[in-house]
């Protein structure tokens, strides 16, 4: 099912030390990873700081993009839960100018409250 999940765009929870190893390099002193997700080759991560979007490229994914959006350019948020017929959870989040910058969709085994309690932990204070 995960690699189904994965085709059909839903990002699954990637372990914060194993992000740490392969993107530590792109962290700031003191900033840490607080979760992470995997969508087939791209990554988005979640830190203590900003969100970083990994975008890999290309037909062998060898260039990368890496895209770091901080918490206070984020204007809202929004989350839906998955339901008995409909597997996915989704996460939209809106930049201050009122665009929408991201919209993702998780597999059950995503806590999607848990997504919403560190983006609202970071907006919210």
């Amino acid at each position: 099912m995960g690699l189904l999940n994965a085709l059909l765009g839903n990002a699954g929870v990637v372990d914060p030390e194993t992000l740490a190893k392969e993107y530590g390099k792109l962290l700031t002193e003191g900033e840490e990873i607080e979760i992470g997700f995997k969508l087939i080759r791209d990554v988005f991560i979640f830190t203590n700081k900003r969100l970083i979007f990994v975008d890999k490229q290309g037909i062998t994914g060898k260039k990368t993009e890496y895209i770091s959006m901080p918490y206070k350019s984020i204007s809202g948020f929004s989350i839906r839960t998955a339901g008995h017929f409909d597997l996915n959870a989704e996460l939209k989040i809106w930049a201050f100018n009122g665009q929408l910058v991201i919209e993702r969709k998780f597999d059950k085994k995503v806590n999607i409250y848990d997504l919403q309690k560190v983006l609202a932990k970071h907006i919210c204070s």
